[in-house]
């Protein structure tokens, strides 16, 4: 198995913490976004890694460059970030868009124990990784799921809305070669630009089988807003701690 993070964009609603830098090079507790989602990926078998990369990719470049262990990893530029959605960023590695693989948001950390379950999971076809709360806001990806099939997926759901997206989906037996297609199809449309590729998601499963995975109570943080930079710190060093303790 592969992983496709898409780090292409700026995380421009974190103000001035990504005047200079990418989403993914904030630091968390000494040790970057990307370096822990890579860190993650590593410690539960997955090798390959590609990361799609826009804003100040030179930096992210230079940042693998210094890594040491972990996955093998190589960059796709998305050279039109900053007018194209997500969608964008995956059609550019559309091409890796095949076998077993992830596609996880670069702006979204996950526990080791939450890729674990992720990776062990062998639904076949698209799978969906979500979790449940009590009320979900503006800015939630809201999913209506009903046995474990994703019924529709966006933020402008209003009905029926029993979970949401965490920003990690998984493609096996055929899953990921059919979401290449959608979005080469979705990116012919006049607004293929600005569409999110969980909308994509969202058309698939108008039609076929689209899955989900239940991940409730397992940590994960998204970071978004400059208050969820202090969650996630807070977030990884309780991670952090955990496996000190563990490795004592």
């Amino acid at each position: 198995m592969k992983a496709i993070i898409l780090s292409a964009g700026q995380g421009s609603r974190l103000g001035h913490l990504v005047d200079d830098r990418p989403k993914c090079l904030i630091d968390f507790n000494g040790r970057s976004l990307l370096d822990r989602q890579l860190d993650t990926l590593e410690a539960n078998g997955v090798h390959e890694a590609v990361v799609v990369t826009g804003f100040h990719d030179e930096l992210v470049s230079q940042a693998l460059a210094r890594r040491s262990g972990g996955p093998q990893v190589r960059t796709i530029f998305n050279p039109f970030y900053k007018v194209a959605d997500n969608t964008g960023s995956l059609f550019m590695a559309r091409e890796e868009l095949s076998g077993d693989c992830l596609v996880w948001n670069g702006d979204t950390l996950v526990s080791r124990a939450l890729m674990r379950r992720v990776i062990a999971n062998a639904q076949s076809g698209i799978c969906v990784t979500i979790d449940r709360k009590d009320s979900y806001d503006d800015d939630d990806m809201k999913v209506v799921e009903e046995g474990g099939r994703l019924k529709a997926i966006g933020k402008r759901i209003s009905e029926g809305v029993n979970a949401e997206s965490i920003g990690l989906l998984a493609f096996r037996d055929g899953g990921a070669e059919q979401f290449r297609a959608a979005i080469e199809e979705a990116m012919r449309t006049p607004e293929g630009t600005t569409i999110w590729y969980l909308r994509v998601i969202n058309h698939i499963a108008q039609s076929r089988d689209v899955w989900t995975l239940d991940i409730e109570g397992e940590e994960w943080g998204e970071v978004d807003f400059p208050q969820d930079v202090e969650n996630a710190r807070a977030l990884t060093a309780r991670w952090d701690a955990t496996d000190k303790a563990a490795a004592a």
